[in-house]
């Protein structure tokens, strides 16, 4: 059997591929179909039309038995071409509510994986099959003394992970900010603030604390895979998170059998993320807008639900529980078994 990684030119992914794989790796001409002016779109479609002759060349040259997609925009010409050329289909949409390119996609596709089976009614539903969301394996299995030790942790106290992806999310960081001399006195926190400079103000803030107090507050912009103080060893030490609702927090959290405080972005619909797992009793979810409510920050939505859940154990370790219950550690193996099944054309 062999593997293709199909990209597009000009992606981030040639180079994390070369770096983080083996496989070979072709790029296809690829454009956003969606929110462009006339001119912008005239010269996407352009471009759209050249990827799909692209693939349809590639089709023909590597005569593939199946294709998988992530619902990308690179996707587009390939899943048109694949049509075209009578190749299976398997779409993974990771989100609950996939975006517009996801959308399109799904009336294309052979079969359609998506994480939980919440995403049916957005799907055509006869080709939706819950696969899970791949989790690297070290997430099922850290050791938590360890992951404490790690970060220089040594008493019993909660520890809540906040973070907002590479680039943090400053809402969040201002917010935590605001009410950080009240939570270092209930938990130590490590906050992954991201890579835009927050670190420095976030620094100062701690700064201002009793020495001993501000020894429970750790920041940093971004942790290392390749480091001890890595963001799995930070979800093996956690009891807790605080966190934004992308697709990842869907099968991560669980992984790590964490409960979290969501702040999803409307924006981009993580808001139905969220209450996937609100209603699944594994997080709450709070509105962006008002993290901080009106009132003196730590009387605001984010400071009464850490306040509650950082002195309350049991309501803390339910949230925990029913996260660790969604769980899916075979869901690599589910996605690769529907993938080879189209392949061998089941």
């Amino acid at each position: 059997m062999r593997l293709l990684y199909v990209g597009s030119i000009g992606g981030m992914e040639g180079d994390l591929v070369a770096r983080e794989a083996q496989l070979p790796f072709v790029a296809l001409p690829a454009a956003a179909m969606r929110g462009r002016g006339p001119l912008a779109m005239a010269r996407n479609s352009l471009t759209l039309l050249r990827g799909v002759r692209a693939a349809r060349r590639l089709i023909r040259q590597e005569r593939p038995a199946a294709i998988l997609g992530t619902g990308g925009y690179v996707c587009v010409p390939l899943f048109v071409a694949a049509a075209l050329e009578h190749v299976p289909t398997l779409l993974y949409l990771p989100d609950i509510v996939p975006g517009w390119a996801g959308r399109v996609l799904a009336r294309l596709a052979t079969q359609i994986g998506v994480t939980y089976d919440d995403s049916k009614k957005y799907l055509p539903a006869h080709k939706v099959i819950e696969t899970g969301y791949p989790v690297r394996p070290e997430f099922f299995n850290v050791d938590r003394q360890a992951s404490r030790a790690a970060f220089g942790i040594a008493d019993d106290l909660p520890v809540v992970l906040v973070y907002g992806g590479s680039r943090g999310a400053r809402s969040i960081n201002r917010a935590i900010a605001a009410i950080l001399p009240h939570l270092v006195q209930w938990a130590h926190i490590l906050h992954v603030c991201g890579r835009e400079g927050d670190e420095t103000w976030l620094t100062t803030a701690r700064d201002q604390l009793d020495p001993a107090l501000a020894a429970r507050y750790q920041v940093f912009p971004y942790l290392h895979a390749d480091s001890s103080r890595s963001m799995t060893a930070a979800f093996g030490a956690a009891d807790l998170a605080v966190c934004r609702a992308g697709a990842s927090t869907l099968a991560e959290l669980p992984a790590a059998g964490l409960g979290a405080i969501l702040i999803p972005l409307t924006a981009v619909k993580q808001e139905h993320n969220a209450q996937a797992l609100v209603r699944r009793g594994a997080a709450i979810s709070l509105d962006n807008d008002t993290l901080l409510g009106t009132a003196a920050p730590i009387d605001g939505p984010l400071g009464r639900e850490l306040k509650r859940l950082l002195t309350d154990q049991q309501a803390r370790e339910t949230l925990a529980a029913n996260s660790a219950r969604l769980a899916q550690p075979d869901s690599r193996q589910r996605l690769a078994a529907a993938w080879w099944a189209l392949a061998r054309g089941g």
